[in-house]
């Protein structure tokens, strides 16, 4: 099928020409005819398939052409950085048209984003909590806001968006079309879907929580933190290592110790990402690497959604993700629009338990390769060593409430053996 006989007009099909977009995935195949007959749609599709287009291109070409000063379709995502890169997205389609886009998020001053949507918009992709700042601003009325998008549905409810997404449904039209994509769709994010999906259309274009085929994934065993540091230096510094990496961890101090080991083993070219980044940073660390400028790019969950990088070739994970669904969408950041991908996960003593939350959500083991020759492995630290073994502790503690931890037993033991020496030596006298 192409996107011609998905009745996609003339000003989109040129569009995506000079995107470099000839013909359309199965999500986009699937999903355009059902939104633009208006139904209410759950799109589900592996990360890097194409959701973005699924529903832009059917929403945009029903809004048609610029009107009014309100927005009429609102896309809410978990995080700015997705939100930039719809935004760029939808600005890309909109170049022939009079659509006005816009795009709104926490972490910088309102005033301008006001002032831009006081001006006018047809389409804002937006925060949640954004959103309604400006709307108790006045910046826009929600009255003509006819498409209700929610990109990475999953994680905006998994995150704790779900009291700030009732609200926004307080102020929206009661009669509108609602759109929910993501690359997961666990069951209670279904539940809660409930709450204001009308008869949705079910859209599973593979099989939920997988990653596409082109991936290649593989994993090594590592005992601690600082044998990992070793390892992935060594693994960005093969001669056939690809020109660029993007780096996951779960921490924001390992981010940082991370792009330290980086430049100095292999390349001054690296940034990290995480929370306590300034918006206008990680919005030129995000820029910086999809134009190429950047070689390594280190960061924490909060990027994982956010990359859309087609020419991206390795992803490692430096930490395995306590959610398992948070590995797809790491992966996914590789493997996008048919390519070949490679994802590389290293995994300590501590992770056991998060490793196989991984593997049973993916429904096959990782393929675990032999240490290479020449990666030095370091002493676990005793405050390291600690750590993991309270990790462990709480993961046996979540599988079996009854567990007292690995400290209380040592406590129990010496106890016991105290109280038998005592009566020994009671009998000898």
């Amino acid at each position: 099928m192409t996107f011609a006989e998905l009745k996609v007009t003339r000003q989109y099909l040129d569009a995506l020409g000079e995107m470099g977009i000839e013909e359309p995935t199965e999500i986009q195949s699937k999903a355009i005819p059902r939104i633009r007959a208006g139904q209410d749609v759950i799109g589900i599709a592996q990360t890097g398939t194409g959701k973005t287009l699924a529903f832009l291109l059917p929403v945009m070409a029903m809004l048609s052409h610029a009107q009014g000063k309100g927005p009429r379709c609102v896309i809410l995502t978990p995080a700015k950085e997705l939100a930039l890169q719809i935004a760029d997205v939808a600005k890309r389609l909109a170049v022939n048209t009079d659509l006005r886009v816009e795009v709104v998020y926490g972490g910088v001053g309102h005033r301008t984003q006001q002032e831009r949507m006081e001006a006018g918009c047809d389409l804002v992709v937006a925060t949640p909590g954004r959103f309604m700042e400006l709307y108790l601003r006045n910046a826009f009325v929600t009255k003509n806001i006819g498409h209700l998008v929610l990109d990475e549905a999953d994680r905006m409810m998994d995150l704790g968006f779900m009291p700030q997404l009732r609200k926004l449904l307080e102020i929206l039209p009661n009669k509108r079309q609602n759109l929910l994509f993501s690359a997961t769709y666990p069951p209670k994010t279904e539940e809660m879907a409930g709450e204001f999906l009308l008869w949705p259309t079910r859209i599973e274009a593979a099989p939920q929580s997988t990653p596409v085929e082109t991936i290649t994934q593989s994993a090594y065993r590592a005992p601690n933190f600082g044998t990992k540091l070793n390892l992935l230096v060594e693994i960005l510094s093969r001669d056939d290592a690809p020109e660029q990496a993007l780096i996951f961890v779960r921490e924001k101090d390992q981010a940082e110790r991370i792009g330290q080991a980086v430049h100095d083993g292999v390349s001054w070219s690296v940034r990290t990402l995480h929370a306590n980044k300034g918006q206008n940073s990680r919005i030129n660390a995000m820029d910086d690497f999809k134009s190429g400028e950047l070689r390594f790019l280190v960061a924490t969950d909060v990027a994982s959604r956010g990359i859309d990088v087609p020419q991206l070739d390795l992803v490692v994970n430096v930490t395995v993700p306590r959610d398992p669904h948070d590995y797809i969408h790491r992966i996914g950041r590789t493997g996008r629009a048919k390519r070949k991908g490679q994802a590389v996960t290293l995994v300590d003593p501590s992770e056991k338990a998060a490793l196989l939350r991984v593997e049973d959500l993916l429904g096959a083991p990782l393929d675990f390769r032999p240490m290479p020759e020449g990666v030095a492995e370091v002493a676990t630290p005793k405050w390291e060593a600690q750590a993991m073994a309270r990790s462990i502790d709480r993961e046996k503690r979540k599988a079996d409430p009854t567990f007292k931890g690995a400290f209380h037993e040592k406590k129990r033991k010496l106890f016991s053996k105290g109280k038998s020496g005592s009566r020994r030596s009671g009998k000898r006298r």
